[in-house]
């Protein structure tokens, strides 16, 4: 009788290097964001403030920023 595994799920980093990696891209997307519109938004209220930086921040990150990064720091992530 043949016994077959289930394929092993793939390693996971560690905690502490994915919260590196996300500061990696959330800090300068974050800061030149608001560098240019946070003058056009100053007197916008706070939550429609955050409610657009969101809303171009996580898109960019998720689709651009992490799979760059993630590509880059391959060898340290999983090392």
């Amino acid at each position: 009788m043949s016994e077959e595994h289930a394929p092993l799920p793939p390693a996971r980093p560690p905690r502490y290097k994915l919260a590196v990696i996300t500061w990696l891209g959330v800090y300068p997307i974050l800061t030149a964001t608001l560098a240019l519109l946070g003058p056009l938004m100053e007197t916008w209220p706070l939550p429609l403030r955050t409610l657009l930086v969101t809303l171009l921040l996580v898109p960019l990150l998720v689709y651009v920023v992490f799979p760059f990064l993630n590509r880059a720091f391959r060898g340290w992530l999983f090392a």
